[in-house]
């Protein structure tokens, strides 16, 4: 069995478990892990199946958060119910709406927003079969 979960790196993990609590309805599953300096080292939350750890910035070990100054290496992919709903839910929580929902056959109905600690994510419902 393979399994690819993202793990990130945001500016404060506190405040990103109460916003993707908030407006991606996704629960904490694993607590945070605090150092000794008060950092959260590792915590994980998910939403219906859908995983992901995340950090404190460790500049000592090369652990950071997005720079706005550059494009996202990566884009997180979350397929959901309704891609309108969620995405007006991430908006009124302050992420910016890089696309608004729309139709894309085959693909599904996506939203592309930037979370307010600079991570990238494509919302995807999928489309009924035409048939």
């Amino acid at each position: 069995m393979s399994e690819l979960t993202p793990y990130l790196c945001v500016p404060d993990s506190r405040a990103a478990i109460d916003w993707y609590r908030e407006h991606l309805g996704a629960e904490l599953t694993v607590p945070p892990i605090v150092m000794d300096d008060g950092r959260v080292g590792h915590c994980e939350v998910a939403r219906e199946g859908a995983r992901w750890m995340m950090s404190d910035p460790f500049d000592e070990v090369g652990v950071a958060p997005p720079d706005d100054r550059r494009g996202n290496p990566v884009t997180l992919h979350l397929t959901v119910d309704d891609v309108d709903v969620l995405c007006r839910r991430v908006e009124q929580g302050g992420a910016r709406i890089d696309r608004e929902p729309a139709d894309t056959p085959p693909i599904g109905r996506l939203a592309v927003f930037h979370d307010p600690f600079g991570h990238r994510w494509f919302l995807n419902q999928p489309l009924p079969d035409p048939d």
